[in-house]
């Protein structure tokens, strides 16, 4: 009886996640509180970081919210944080988990309309070069004015449509509703070879469209986070944030885009991969016989969810209040002019975002365990003790290192705060100020593609539903990022060394 009760708990601890898995996790819990007292709360706090890391990177494994909320939890314990210092930076960034809550629950309401003009793009445009481009600048564009988490979300709204519509048809379930796209066991012999190139095609489209929210998202005040606060400590309104970024966001932009171009004829890092001619068929027939069974009803959906996305883009490029609260407005809207009203129907729409929003405010103790503990001071010193001339490249580099690891917020929440001070002690001028500004900003922004909890939108996009489904991993997108994250590191470092000003 012992032995089976046993046996069922470690069974029962993280599931069915493998055995050599769950004893590093274990390996870990007992590692730490040795590490601490060993080598003190510095070091401990440096270990904690990398398994959190570990966590994520085995994201496919195993959800990282269990093994890393159990990290975030025994850090507590040990006092390398507070309950009230993970309060705090879960309060600090209450933007992003309303935002999560909210923004994408309602775009989850426009996903038929999303579907229909995506399916239109695929089908109509052949060229994977043309159509990889449309996603990364559609992606920069939106990003600039929106938010790389909400132009994130759409992303992924739209690829699981793609997939759905295809794994039905290749599994011969096309009229099944609770067909299980987990599973290929039912998909035909004859589509295997299609469903591999089909996933290879998403895979790329996918990153093309989250780097470029990236290379959107540093170039205006309301792209990032870390951006509205930066220009709120420099006094830097939109207009001036735009000219000041725009020597280094415009040619980073320019060679993010040339990069698309380039992975795509070259093939590299697993890019290059055509949607099969089977699948674009299938696309088709189903965007057909949707036109055919659409009735006034379907279209008057479709119209709502039309002038509400104009209603989101308008409220979140004015600004008119904080993009959870414009989530929230847009899923009343949709719920209540498209007739849903039933709280199961609702519910839905918060499966994707809520296990997210629980994973990021265990990354948000993993912060506070980096601030309680000033893990980055070192590096801050460092920097700060280069000749002035060297500084801002200097500063480029460190926050896109240390964005990497962390959270991009919180790395530029510090660094703003140590050059204004010593801006304030009149130890640099306004100019240099300004200057290293800039490099604080694109640091964050740009070298932080490198990993995916170095953005919030990469993290999302690998915790998410479709990435299981089309086999991307940690790996994988640190792999597919990596052309990218030298382009986009090389000349944004020589644009804030060379042009800034």
């Amino acid at each position: 009886m012992k032995a089976s009760l046993s046996q069922a708990f470690g069974n029962n601890f993280l599931g069915s996640s493998p055995l050599w898995y769950k004893q590093t996790i274990i390996a870990f819990l007992i590692l730490n509180p040795i590490v601490l007292v060993s080598m003190g709360p510095f070091v401990a706090g440096w270990l904690l970081i990398v398994e959190f890391i570990f966590t994520l990177a085995m994201a496919l494994k195993c959800y990282p919210l269990q093994p890393g909320g159990l990290l975030a939890i025994e850090a507590v314990l040990l006092g390398l944080t507070t309950s009230e210092g993970v309060y705090h930076e879960v309060e600090s960034n209450i933007e992003v988990i309303l935002l999560l809550m909210f923004m994408v629950a309602g775009i989850y309401f426009m996903k038929d309309m999303l579907l229909f003009i995506f399916n239109k793009l695929l089908i109509k445009i052949r060229s994977k070069v043309v159509i990889s481009l449309v996603f990364s600048f559609a992606a920069a564009l939106l990003s600039a004015f929106l938010d790389a988490l909400t132009v994130t979300a759409v992303l992924i709204s739209v690829s699981v449509g793609f997939y759905s519509v295809y794994h039905k048809v290749a599994s011969d379930q096309s009229n099944n509703k609770s067909h299980d796209l987990s599973g290929d066991e039912l998909v035909l012999p004859v589509n295997q070879e299609d469903l591999a190139k089909f996933r290879a095609f998403l895979r790329s489209l996918l990153m093309h469209g989250a780097v470029g929210t990236a290379l959107g998202g540093v170039c205006t005040l309301v792209g990032e986070p870390q951006n509205l606060l930066i220009a709120h400590v420099a006094g830097w309104d939109f207009i001036e944030f735009f000219i000041r970024i725009a020597p280094v966001s415009m040619p980073v932009l320019a060679a993010g885009l040339l990069t698309v171009v380039i992975l795509e004829k070259t093939k590299w890092f697993d890019y290059g991969a055509k949607l099969p001619e089977n699948v674009r068929n299938i696309l088709k027939n189903f965007a057909d016989e949707e036109a055919d069974k659409s009735t006034a009803k379907h279209k008057a959906q479709l119209v709502v969810q039309g002038l509400v996305a104009v209603i989101l883009v308008l409220s979140l490029a004015l600004h008119v209040a904080e993009v959870g609260l414009v989530g929230l407005m847009v899923i009343v809207l949709l719920t209540s002019m498209n007739g849903i009203t039933e709280e199961h129907r609702i519910g839905h729409a918060f499966e994707e975002a809520l296990p997210f929003t629980a994973l990021l405010v265990v990354f948000f103790s993993v912060v506070s365990v980096i601030h309680s503990q000033h893990l980055f001071q070192p590096f801050i010193d460092f920097v700060l003790s280069f000749p002035t001339d060297k500084q801002p490249i200097m500063f480029f580099i460190a926050n896109g290192l240390l964005s990497a690891i962390s959270d991009n917020v919180f790395v530029a929440t510090v660094y703003i705060s140590e050059i204004r001070s010593a801006l304030d002690e009149g130890l640099i001028t306004r100019e240099h100020f300004d200057l290293l500004a800039i490099a604080v900003n694109t640091g964050t922004n740009l070298p932080s593609v490198a990993t995916p909890n170095g953005q919030a939108a990469f993290l999302f996009l690998l915790t998410s539903a479709i990435a299981p489904l089309l086999r991307l991993s940690y790996g994988k997108m640190v792999w597919m990022a990596l052309p990218y994250t030298v382009v986009l590191s090389v000349v944004g470092g020589i644009c804030v060394s060379y042009l800034a000003m």
